[in-house]
């Protein structure tokens, strides 16, 4: 009942807007996260993605289990979409007609109520009993820290605590931040839903260069790169617009549009 309100909801919804003749160039950007929240919140291959990818990193963690080794290993694994589901605030914001701002993130973020990513729990309790350690890199800011530790070990996740939580101090290449686990670790391992979340060779690229450098690196996918689904949000979307230009939401609404192929 509860899923089938739900979605009687969100086609309501856009009904509403329809009605209200809300400016059709506004409605890709406002509404496509409460799709792609709708998928990762109902959809049964949602759920196996993430535990076909989860359970194929525990398979690499038990191989590791039987390589030697000169340093202590660890797993860097990004929180957002990897670790815990934020699906809920998409939609919200979705509803509202509210663009992202940090601000409504903080306010989401401090109820520490997120859900956990299917397999995710269970992958790195076991992950920590083979000997790993696991380090939290994400581009949550400081202050935000408290209410991230809360989340985490109201889940019992191993290793959250502030020493193995790596925050932002304002930007978000996660580089210098792998930098730092590198000097005492070899990184076995990184999990993560934004290709940001594996190298700096992705980040603040074009789509095009994005994809080629996937093609260069496809070995690493499914090995040392675990990739976890995110259609709500990420650097996919960000990258098809123009680098250092401001544009407003019916300027981004013709981009996608022009991006998105059809017959």
């Amino acid at each position: 009942m509860k899923h089938t309100s739900f979605l009687i909801c969100l086609l309501l919804t856009f009904a509403a807007c329809r009605t209200q003749k809300v400016a059709q160039s506004n409605t890709s950007l406002q509404y496509g996260p409460a799709w792609g929240a709708l998928w990762q919140q109902r959809a049964a291959e949602y759920k196996a993605l993430c535990l076909q990818a989860y359970q194929l990193a525990a398979i690499r963690v038990e191989e590791m289990s039987h390589q030697q080794t000169l340093r202590p290993r660890a797993i860097v694994t990004d929180i957002d979409e990897t670790v815990l589901d934020n699906s809920p605030f998409s939609v919200t914001s979705a509803f509202n007609g509210q663009p992202y701002t940090q601000q409504a993130w903080e306010q989401w973020t401090s109820k520490a109520i997120c859900d956990t990513v299917p397999g995710a729990l269970a992958f790195f309790k076991y992950a920590a009993s083979t000997g790993l350690t696991i380090y939290y890199i994400t581009n949550r800011q400081e202050s935000e820290r408290a209410a991230t530790l809360k989340n985490l070990q109201k889940w019992n996740f191993p290793f959250a605590d502030n020493e193995h939580l790596i925050l932002s101090s304002g930007s978000s290449d996660k580089e210098p931040r792998r930098a730092q686990v590198e000097k005492k670790y070899e990184i076995a391992m990184l999990v993560g839903d934004n290709l940001g979340d594996f190298s700096d060779v992705f980040y603040k690229k074009t789509s095009d260069e994005r994809n080629t450098a996937v093609e260069k690196l496809h070995a690493e996918f499914g090995r040392r790169f675990i990739m976890l689904p995110n259609v709500m949000y990420g650097d996919w979307l960000s990258s098809l617009f123009p680098k250092n230009v401001k544009l407003n939401a019916q300027q981004m609404d013709s981009v996608l549009r022009h991006a998105v192929k059809g017959l």
